[in-house]
């Protein structure tokens, strides 16, 4: 079964994308304002290094998050954990999207036959309140 991985690695790397913004707008606007160079040419070197800061923080704390969205990380039930939650998640290599109840148990819907956590209410592949468990 195809999940959605609480992804880590896109984020990652926009930071580090980023703080290379921050640093050739830093290195821009000394460049601008050391040469003469009109007002527009280190105010535009100013703007970088704030887009800049904000995208790091921005990157860095969905990186580092818990609740963090991705949009890229859907893998299959085979594959191995996401290697940075062993840093920045709850060391246990379980995802907040696993299936699996606390005891491993597991239930499936009813109605599409999805394989679900046995403490679920709704199904969430065809969103569909579930029957109680007696």
């Amino acid at each position: 079964m195809k999940s959605v991985k609480p992804g880590r690695g896109p984020s990652a790397m926009g930071a580090a994308g980023s703080i290379i913004a921050v640093i050739f707008g830093i290195f821009w606007t000394i460049g601008a304002a050391s040469m003469g160079a009109p007002p527009l040419f280190p105010l535009f070197g100013v703007l970088f290094v704030i887009i800049g800061i904000v995208q790091t923080v921005y990157n860095l704390k969905n990186a580092t998050g818990k609740n963090r969205y991705s949009s890229f990380d859907i893998v299959e039930d085979a594959e191995e954990p996401d290697p940075l939650d062993q840093r920045f998640g709850d060391g246990c290599g379980h995802t907040s999207g696993d299936a699996a109840a606390s005891d491993g148990s597991f239930r499936f819907c009813p109605y599409c036959g999805a394989k679900l956590g046995a403490e679920f209410e709704f199904c969430g592949k065809c969103g569909k309140k579930l029957p109680d468990i007696q």
